[in-house]
């Protein structure tokens, strides 16, 4: 990598040299020259750096850290398959993901499984491949996964997602009188169930040190709670919710990381083992991107043939915007972004800082899209972006519309 070039959007990956543009060492030219937009970038090493600093970060304060990476975030199985390679485990909701993860080479060891709706063949295919935990939102499915369990002479280890109180949120169990006396009642006819990790997942985007504690709190008063009916919890899982690594800085991961730590000690919370899982940190700014403008209204208005059907808001993605056309000039001016599904909900960005003059056909390109764009994506009747693979000089091509109908999970 060229040490001297300018970071785009803060990416030691996404570089400028005077008027050019190089991703990692492939030269902005190939793509536009070569293939039609809307297209879409994964930079491999930029996922491969994300993981090795959020490892080292976090392990440098406990040596029981586990890391599971959240399928939600992008599934696509060349990413997964990267971050397998670099030994990181898997979080998954579905039956689809789990036949990913499996197929791309996740040991059932590092699988956790868990979500609102838990289908009995989802279920079923967990407990025969011994995936690692099954996290349960609602403590009605704990009967469902002990009968199964005792179909496959399993004992099968047992996470509750507790709700973590925000706002009105509704994922999770609220541990009330109720569902304390269920526990209490139930937990010794459950006889191939063994329940042994918590988890609290409380937002996305915190880079706030004070929603991180809000989360530990969560926990701890939900471990005080379970201990006294006599439920033993040997593991903590904080979830994700970390931003992606271009917006949360080494820096300011470390200081959450011991923040965490410091907290715990304060407390005298024992456990065997604190898991995180990140999904947005770790592919979120590894993901481009390439568009066009294809109108231009009044008042700054830049219509882009990518929108909400393949980079929705509902992603929360932290967008930066550069015209690679013209990716030497200063961002002085406020410029609004739209997409092109007919609606006026299609917007990208209103008010963003961007170079005066713009052109029908100048290449956009924006950043951090790599996590939730495509698996929340809604297509609508547009074509389907080219996603592309870059490693170094290498580029591969591992979506294509023109052969392939979609990318989604089967």
């Amino acid at each position: 990598m060229i040490k001297y070039m300018k970071k785009i959007s803060g990416n030691p990956y996404l570089q400028k040299d005077n008027d050019k543009l190089i991703i990692d060492q492939v030269p902005f030219e190939y793509f536009s020259e070569n293939f039609k937009t809307p297209i879409m970038i994964f930079l491999e090493n930029k996922i491969k750096s994300n993981i090795q600093s959020f490892v080292k970060i976090f392990k440098s304060y406990f040596n029981n850290l586990q890391c599971f990476y959240s399928f939600k975030a992008n599934f696509l199985p060349e990413i997964c398959k990267i971050i397998q390679n670099q030994g990181i485990g898997a979080e998954i909701v579905g039956l689809p993901e789990l036949k990913v993860a499996l197929k791309v080479g996740f040991s059932p060891e590092k699988i956790i499984v868990g979500g609102p709706y838990l289908s009995t063949k989802l279920l079923k295919t967990s407990i025969k491949n011994k995936v690692k935990e099954i996290i349960v939102y609602s403590l009605n499915d704990l009967k469902k996964i002990d009968s199964i369990a005792k179909q496959y002479n399993h004992i099968q280890d047992i996470c509750i997602r507790v709700n973590s109180q925000k706002y009105e949120s509704r994922l999770g169990v609220d541990l009330n009188k109720k569902n304390l006396e269920f526990l209490e009642r139930e937990k010794n006819k459950l006889e191939n169930l063994n329940i042994k990790t918590i988890l609290s997942h409380f937002s996305t985007q915190m880079n706030n040190i004070k929603l991180f504690k809000r989360n530990i709190n969560t926990i701890v008063e939900n471990l005080e709670k379970l201990n006294k009916i006599g439920i033993s919890i040997k593991n903590l899982n904080f979830g994700g919710g970390f931003p992606e690594a271009t917006i949360m800085t080494d820096k300011q991961l470390d200081f959450v990381a011991q923040e965490i730590k410091n907290l715990l000690d304060d407390l005298t919370i024992s456990y065997e083992s604190i898991y995180f899982e990140p999904g947005r940190y770790l592919v979120g700014d590894a993901g481009i991107f390439i568009a066009k403008i294809v109108q231009i209204k009044e008042k700054r208005w830049l219509f882009l043939n990518v929108g909400n059907h393949i980079c929705p808001k509902f992603s929360r993605a932290s967008l930066r915007f550069y015209n690679a056309s013209r990716i030497s000039e200063s961002h002085k001016y406020k410029t609004s972004f739209s997409g092109i599904i007919p609606t006026d909900q299609d917007i990208l960005a209103k008010d963003y800082f961007f170079p005066e003059i713009n052109s029908r056909g100048d290449k956009i390109i924006i950043t951090n899209v790599g996590a939730y764009c495509l698996t929340f994506s809604n297509r609508f009747p547009y074509t389907l972006p080219s996603i592309f693979l870059v490693n170094g000089k290498e580029s591969k091509q591992i979506f294509n519309p023109n052969l392939e109908k979609d990318f989604s999970l089967s």
